[in-house]
């Protein structure tokens, strides 16, 4: 898979990088083992986190920042990393899902940046554009319905959007069934984790829970 940045993302988010991960995982309901990890991530934020400081997080803060470079709000549509710690900090239970959707979320959480998940097989073609959301585009977000995506950086396939930092689409959602994974890990500016440390996470949490084989992972940029 290959990633293509259309102008307006080249303009508004300078800093931009894309982490791009594609192995042969299983996807099993979360085991306990991992689901402690959230729990100590999720108490740990809790603990060192005061709410006004949460957008202030150096990743989010990138995160936002691009938002807001595109015209959309990101209080109103925050990036999924924000909305995780958020919820983290007010002690609002997190959602036990599956072994690749949760581990995404705890790498989220640990590292600040928004990250997208997707079953490789639904994506349509090899090249993935990331540009911006325009006005009326259709976008039916994982348990939200139609989001407005206008001013959301996107990542389209050759048929549509399937991922934006706040919520991705259920075209091209995660299973039980999927074997093939594609992560993008949207690093709009500095984070308290290097690039090479959060690639390197994301290998141990996909090796440790999700079976992953065959990891092929490269960097790009605008």
């Amino acid at each position: 898979m290959t990633i293509e940045f259309d102008n307006k993302i080249i303009t508004g988010a300078p800093a931009l990088r894309v982490i791009l991960v594609e192995a042969e995982v299983v996807n099993p309901p979360t085991p306990d083992a991992l689901w402690g990890e959230i729990e100590a991530e999720a108490a740990n934020i809790h603990k060192s986190f005061p709410m006004e400081s949460v957008r202030l997080r150096p990743a989010i803060d990138a995160t936002r920042a691009a938002y807001k470079a595109f015209g959309k709000d990101p209080n109103r549509y925050r990036p999924s990393a924000e909305a995780l710690m958020r919820r983290a900090v007010k002690e609002m239970a997190l959602y036990r899902t599956l072994a690749i959707i949760d581990l995404i979320n705890l790498l989220s959480m640990r590292s600040g940046h928004s990250i997208g998940g997707f079953d490789a097989d639904k994506i349509e073609g090899d090249t993935l554009t990331l540009g911006v959301g325009e006005k009326d585009e259709p976008y039916e977000a994982i348990g939200r319905g139609l989001l407005n995506i206008e001013g959301l950086p996107v990542f389209r396939d050759s048929v549509g959007g399937i991922g934006t930092p706040t919520s991705d689409n259920e075209r091209t959602k995660l299973s039980e069934d999927t074997r093939r994974l594609l992560m993008t890990i949207n690093m709009y500016g500095d984070s308290e984790m290097t690039a090479e440390e959060t690639e390197n996470m994301a290998r141990e949490l996909l090796g440790k829970y999700a079976g992953a084989s065959d990891i092929r992972i490269s960097y790009w940029k605008p």
